[in-house]
């Protein structure tokens, strides 16, 4: 299984590329967080690994059809 995590103190953003279908929604809804790769599929953008604060993360994780992005906090 090939996934893309990225963590940080507070918040981990793991997205499964098996599950991920390219829909671009987290890309529409939180652009300054997520982009797609040069296949299509979700990326991370460098430096906003942890959401950057970013509130629209978790309306990106609730818009993605195949549910392949997941967020979790993570004790500092």
């Amino acid at each position: 299984m090939h996934n893309e995590t990225r963590e940080s103190h507070e918040t981990h953003i793991d997205i499964d590329h098996d599950l991920c279908v390219g829909a671009g929604q987290c890309a529409l809804v939180a652009p300054s967080v997520f982009t797609q790769d040069d296949d299509g599929f979700s990326a991370l953008l460098p430096g906003r690994e942890d959401g950057g604060g970013d509130p629209m993360v978790r309306e990106a994780v609730r818009a993605c059809p195949v549910s392949a992005i997941t967020v979790s906090e993570t004790g500092s």
